[in-house]
This record gives C-alpha cells, structure tokens and sequence, in this order.
C-alpha cells in the first residue's frame, strides 16, 4: 500500500466563514471518531478566514475512500459554502479516481526527493 498526502484548497463562499469554520470542526470530530487510516489531517485558515488549505496524509487510497464516505453529508455541506480543489501526491488507486472523477482534483506522481518513495 501506498500513503498519500493531500493538500485541499478551500475559497469559502463570501459571508460564510463562520458556517465553514463550524462544518471544519465537525470535520475534524468525524475524523477523530470513525477514521482508521488518516494519519494527518490539519487545517489552516488565511487572516480573514476567506481561505483554507487542509494537509491530509492517509495510509492508502482505500483510507482516502473511508475519510470521504465518513464525512459524506458533512463534506456536502463544505461544498456548499465553499469552492474546493484537491492535490493528490503519490499513487492514488483506479477505484480513487473513478470515484473522484468530475471533482477538480490534481494528481502529482512522486519524481525525486529525501526520503519519500514511490509506493
């Protein structure tokens, strides 16, 4: 199996910044509770709280497909008061893109490094 670490942008929606900053701790409740193979998972907000950029690492794509459909509703909820675009570094699974596919996600296969590997 293959980490992977993501790095998700969020633009949130103008006057929505205390419904997402709520949605983000129920996020990281969610996480906490059902979660098995989310080894990182924080989240970082510009000054005004228009911006977010979330550092995820999981221990697989499966792990990946578990975090989504646990936070299912919740993460609809983000999407409605924000915009979201998704780094996806390593070797993400055909089974995570098919089910990724039509969201803006980008996809980055390790090159070269310290340390890291190519799974």
């Amino acid at each position: 199996m293959s980490e992977l670490f993501n790095i998700v942008h969020f633009t949130v929606h103008d006057g929505q910044q205390d419904a997402f900053e709520d949605l983000s701790l129920e996020c990281i409740d969610i996480v906490k509770e059902k979660d098995t193979g989310t080894l990182q998972y924080d989240w970082y907000f510009n000054d005004d709280r228009s911006e977010c950029v979330v550092h995820e690492r999981y221990a697989s794509s499966a792990a990946v497909l578990e975090h989504v459909s646990n936070l299912g509703d919740t993460l609809g909820a983000l999407l409605g008061v924000s915009d979201m675009v998704v780094e996806i570094y390593g070797a993400p699974s055909q089974a995570l893109l098919d089910a990724t596919a039509g969201m803006d996600i980008r996809v980055y296969g390790y090159a070269r490094g310290l340390g890291a590997t190519s799974g």
